[in-house]
């Protein structure tokens, strides 16, 4: 039986490794476009809005409608604190501070998110639950729909 040293299981992973040339790596920027944060954040508020249509519609009460878009809010704010908090570090020289502060705002993001639904049935008259986490969960989801509908309109192009 070949046993193999750790020194050579590196090297057997490392050989399927092949590094890109900048030509390579330009065709693929080109055919892989980068989806804008912003953008992304866009359309998830936007989702917010139309869960709360939605939900006033189906149930009647405004209530529902103010719960759905809070649990937008929930979503849509502390991503958009996140997303400049990041973008702020994103061209920083030292990889290891870019990363500490993306770790950063994560956490606060995390916080802000859980202080909001904390908050929430002293925010929002007649609270609904379930209408906050319908808010959530598909103003959460906007963001695969944006990554699904950029990679397709770059299959068009």
């Amino acid at each position: 039986m070949k046993t193999i040293s750790p020194e050579h299981e590196n090297e057997d992973q490392d050989s399927d490794f092949k590094p890109l040339t900048a030509d390579e790596a330009r065709q693929w920027r080109e055919v892989n476009p980068e989806v804008s944060v912003w953008r992304v954040i866009a359309a998830q508020a936007l989702m917010g809005v139309l869960v709360a249509l939605v939900a006033w519609a189906l149930t009647g009460r405004q209530s529902a409608a103010w719960s759905a878009g809070y649990g937008a809010l929930a979503v849509v704010i502390p991503a958009a604190l996140f997303a400049r908090g990041v973008m702020r570090h994103k061209n920083r020289s030292n990889p290891g501070i870019a990363m500490l502060g993306f770790f950063g705002w994560e956490m606060v993001k995390i916080v802000l998110t859980i202080a909001m639904l904390v908050a929430a049935p002293r925010v929002v008259g007649g609270l609904s639950w379930l209408a906050l986490i319908a808010g959530m969960v598909l103003t959460m989801k906007t963001y695969w729909i944006a990554l699904v509908v950029q990679s397709r309109r770059s299959k068009l192009d």
